[in-house]
């Protein structure tokens, strides 16, 4: 017969406590799907919404709602975020996840989610790219890895380089171009200096940017002067 994986400090941890408690109580509750949230995430997310919504967690002892987490139900203040966004947004939009979660039918990952809820919420994506981020997550059932990889994509798309990823991109286009001239036979002689006046002019520009992000991040650092 094979022997029962050991218990982790956080199980045990949630074993000791239940036995002082009210099992029809709510505390008692989320002590219950917090051992198998692995499985059961959607049930987690909805019995710690309610706790969170009626803040029975002082009533327990716990100065904050990221206190009880941590404490009693062992778990990072990151994840019980995702787990509450996460349930908040299937009661919200896909009811019907909540439905089959409640036929014991698989879910999609709670991160994934979660990442959805926060494309719709912060308005991140354009309709295609949320239709398709919801394809990979809901209609596809994608790992999560292969989720946040598509959403870095998309929301990586929808914000523009910054001037030091411009002056950077441009750097490398440069050296590029210049190498490719020197291999090409009766050009006029002004293109290869050409780019080399553009490199250095590129390479100052960037200097110059990087002493003035390091005068922003450290006021007191002392420059006495800046390239122009």
């Amino acid at each position: 017969m094979m022997r029962n994986a050991p218990k982790t400090k956080g199980e045990l941890v949630i074993e000791q406590s239940k036995p002082q408690l009210d099992p029809s109580s709510p505390r008692y509750k989320v002590l219950t799907v917090a051992r198998q949230f692995k499985s059961s995430w959607v049930e987690l997310g909805e019995q710690l919404s309610l706790v969170r919504k009626a803040g029975e967690y002082s009533g327990w002892g716990y100065a904050s709602f990221d206190d009880y987490c941590r404490q009693e139900v062992r778990i990072k203040k990151e994840t019980a975020i995702k787990l509450t966004g996460a349930y908040r947004y299937l009661e919200k939009e896909e009811p019907e996840i909540l439905a089959r979660s409640r036929q014991m039918q698989p879910v999609p990952d709670y991160r994934s989610i979660d990442m959805l809820r926060q494309a719709r919420e912060d308005q991140q994506l354009s309709d295609e790219q949320f239709q398709l981020l919801r394809d990979t997550v809901i209609e596809k059932e994608r790992s999560h890895p292969t989720v946040a990889k598509q959403f870095r994509e998309f929301t990586g798309l929808n914000n523009p380089p910054s001037q030091d990823q411009l002056l950077r991109q441009a750097l490398t286009t440069t050296r590029r171009l210049e190498s490719q001239l020197q291999q090409i036979q009766n050009l006029p002689e002004q293109m290869v200096p050409a780019c080399a006046s553009i490199l250095d002019e590129l390479n100052r520009r960037i200097n110059r940017l990087k002493i003035l992000q390091n005068l922003l991040r450290n006021p007191n650092l002392q420059i006495h002067s800046v390239p122009v």
